[in-house]
């Protein structure tokens, strides 16, 4: 591939990191807070781009002269191309953009267990009913603090659904340390006034109280609490899917 097709490429990279990180598009492939490493990933490819044209119109013309002529040959008057295949490079770039995966559900989560881990500590939850948490914030109190600062308390939380093996529902996020990659379910039960008919992906708003209950994940054994159910409603997917 001729540097000029490379600085194309390298420019077309560029362009397209920085456009996704102006849209909630890069939250498909990595957490928020890698946004301002995306935006001068994108502007040193440019910058790349941009020098290597520049590089090449610089150039000597005695230096052109002889890189046409390795190019050629002088054997036979016969033309040497690059291989055609380097093209192929680009259809990252165009699947980047005109095809945005979505991000993993339930069927990512109904087949990798909870990824739930004892957090560093608890915070002070803000006074005020019905309290919003994360699945991972509620999930980790319920476990490992035993609820103690849940109690009499209405929470809401939103999330995905995943079905157990058994058909019993969860409420699920998917959480990540990284990006997508990495991505691994906090999973909630659901008990109480849960909807008697309920889709694998579809997302809801729970308010509900703390519950005691808790079960294993069949996938790694890890701890799934419960929630008690008051209300639930459907709701749209938010922007961002994940959670840190």
């Amino acid at each position: 591939m001729k540097r000029q097709a490379q600085a194309v490429v390298l420019f077309l990279i560029g362009g397209t990191v920085i456009r996704a990180s102006f849209t909630d598009l890069y939250l498909r492939y990595v957490k928020a807070g890698l946004r301002p490493f995306l935006l001068v990933a994108g502007v040193v490819l440019i910058t790349a781009a941009v020098a290597t044209v520049w590089y090449e119109v610089r150039r000597p013309r005695e230096g052109a002269a002889n890189r046409s002529a390795s190019e050629h040959g002088d054997s036979g008057g016969h033309t040497h191309h690059e291989p055609r295949i380097a093209w192929f490079l680009a259809l990252p770039v165009l699947a980047l953009i005109l095809v945005a995966p979505p991000p993993p559900g339930s069927y990512s989560a109904g087949r990798t267990g909870t990824a739930l881990q004892r957090p560093p500590g608890f915070p002070t939850l803000p006074a005020g009913d019905p309290l919003r948490l994360s699945v991972l914030d509620y999930a980790g109190r319920a476990v490992f603090d035993h609820g103690r600062s849940l109690d009499d308390r209405k929470i809401k939380l939103t999330g995905f659904i995943t079905l157990g093996d058994s058909g019993a529902p969860y409420l699920s996020r998917m959480s990540l340390n990284c990006c997508a990659a990495d991505a691994q379910p906090v999973k909630v039960g659901l008990s109480g006034r849960v909807p008697p008919t309920l889709q694998p992906d579809a997302w809801l708003e729970i308010t509900g109280t703390y519950s005691k209950k808790k079960a294993k994940d069949p996938v790694n054994d890890g701890a799934i609490p419960f929630i008690d159910v008051s209300r639930a409603r459907p709701v749209k997917a938010p922007h961002n899917q994940y959670e840190n």
